[in-house]
């Protein structure tokens, strides 16, 4: 692809901008960014993915001289205020133990703290038939609970027939 702004270069940065709703894309060489100010991915004036988080993490903080809590990973012995400096965990514990303050921040990010992302039509045929099956599994539950037990024997046997097309798979 050739940059959009001098018809010359291959096109090596690839801007998408949203702006009240608007979606604008550029693709520019890296010449042509510097002149129109762009961040330049690891240059000294660019963006980086840390620079983000680091400023997401810092969303709650409250007015100075506040005091601010220690939380501390268990297993590694990580703090909350190191992890926000470094931007990585120190183990797969980590994602425990900050568990409070991660799940306002994935919820600011993005909008929910469940990851519901899209399946590829393709080859997500199974892992459709198995959230299907687990949706039925709770309004099974919620049936029985409400003692509808002729709804719920059909539910079941649903999950039965959508079980047994998984096993096939």
């Amino acid at each position: 692809m050739i940059c959009q702004e001098c018809g010359k270069k291959p096109a090596t940065l690839h801007f998408t901008k949203i702006v009240n709703g608007d979606k604008n894309e550029i693709h520019i060489c890296e010449s042509c960014a510097r002149e129109k100010g762009e961040g330049i991915p690891g240059s000294s004036n660019g963006f980086s993915i840390h620079s983000l988080l680091s400023g997401l993490l810092d969303f709650e903080r409250t007015g100075q001289g506040a005091k601010q809590e220690t939380v501390r990973c268990e297993d590694c012995g990580l703090t909350y205020a190191q992890f926000s400096k470094i931007g990585r965990f120190g183990c797969s514990s980590c994602y425990k133990s900050f568990e409070n303050k991660l799940d306002p921040l994935f919820k600011r990010v993005h909008g929910n703290t469940v990851h519901v992302g899209k399946i590829p039509k393709r080859s997500g045929g199974i892992i459709q038939t198995r959230r299907e099956i687990e949706r039925l599994r709770r309004e099974m539950a919620t049936r029985i609970d409400n003692e509808e037990f002729e709804a719920a024997a059909q539910l079941r046997d649903r999950i039965r027939e959508l079980e047994r097309r998984v096993e096939g798979l």
